[in-house]
């Protein structure tokens, strides 16, 4: 259990040393923007080969990739229905930062440590449809309301294929399904650009991070929460009472509805000219809370 909260910390003080950074101007604010094209295009994709490498994924196993999808569309629902009476950028706010789990660079250490390669692969799927909603769906439906607030499957679509690490889920599920592997000097590559994610993924955030006393964003901030992982409760209850799955599964289930906002969220928020301060301080705080959560979690099921 050690483990768990020293990784944890080391997750937090990252995120503290891009504030700090930040502070004494070794970055500057449109650092930001650098820093989540290296997540998104670079390190994430590499960790995403990196964790799908050697699997072998059945297709009764999918329903893990459609359950993914699913709790996005939750979320993304609420984000509509909690918005209807307010404006346009409020909603497309909601839509980017409430849906999508970060899992391959924070859930998926908990998963590798705690759970085996049972708890490793259902991740993985599950991780697959999240990436429809957080790596590219969300975004795409933010850019059709940014843009005339009429929703556009094929201009989703076209977003989401737009999407490096996206394009890479579909690319890794198709070799896993073929059980194709890869050759071993690629393998070796993404993982060396890979295990960079978690660090410059939870920098990146640190950086962005602002937040002013205005007592509205406080009011957001705890509307939001509360609003994740109340639906994350609901969804890890009835993962582990309703779902006929091995128990490594149902667990690795628990931990996910727990997991934090994903990375990707300031910055799809900074490209919609949205409030990345508020989105950043979302994920930090939703961070302090998953470890949390997952803490528990851990303690009371192993």
């Amino acid at each position: 259990m050690l483990d768990i909260l020293v990784r944890a910390g080391c997750f937090v003080g990252i995120i503290i040393l891009g504030g700090v950074l930040r502070k004494i101007k070794f970055f500057k604010e449109e650092d930001f923007t650098v820093l989540s094209k290296i997540v998104l295009r670079i390190t994430l994709p590499a960790a995403i080969v990196t964790s799908f490498a050697g699997k072998k994924v059945e297709l009764s196993m999918l329903l893990l990739s459609l359950m993914g999808i699913g709790i996005g569309a939750v979320y993304i629902g609420l984000a509509f229905a909690l918005n209807r009476r307010k404006t346009k950028e409020d909603t497309i706010f909601d839509v980017v930062n409430l849906s999508g789990y970060n899992i391959g660079a924070f859930t998926m250490p908990f998963v590798q440590s705690f759970l085996g390669p049972v708890g490793v692969i259902s991740t993985s799927l599950f991780d697959v449809g999240n990436a429809f909603v957080c790596l590219g769906g969300s975004h795409g439906i933010g850019i059709c309301l940014k843009q005339g607030g009429k929703l556009s499957i094929k201009k989703i679509i076209r977003t989401m294929l737009r999407s490096v690490a996206f394009d890479t889920y579909l690319i890794m599920l198709l070799i896993g399904m073929a059980k194709i592997t890869l050759p071993s000097p690629i393998l070796s590559f993404a993982q060396l650009i890979g295990n960079a994610n978690p660090f410059i993924a939870m920098l990146m955030i640190g950086v962005g991070f602002k937040l002013s006393g205005d007592k509205k964003k406080i009011g957001r901030i705890v509307r939001t929460l509360f609003v994740r992982y109340g639906v994350g409760l609901v969804f890890a209850l009835s993962c582990f009472y309703l779902l006929p799955f091995p128990r490594e599964v149902k667990v690795a289930l628990m931990i996910l509805a727990f997991g934090p906002f994903p990375s990707s969220s300031p910055i799809y928020t900074d490209d919609l000219e949205g409030d990345v301060g508020l989105s950043s301080a979302l994920n930090s705080i939703s961070i302090v809370c998953s470890i949390t959560f997952i803490v528990i979690i851990l303690m009371v099921m192993l």
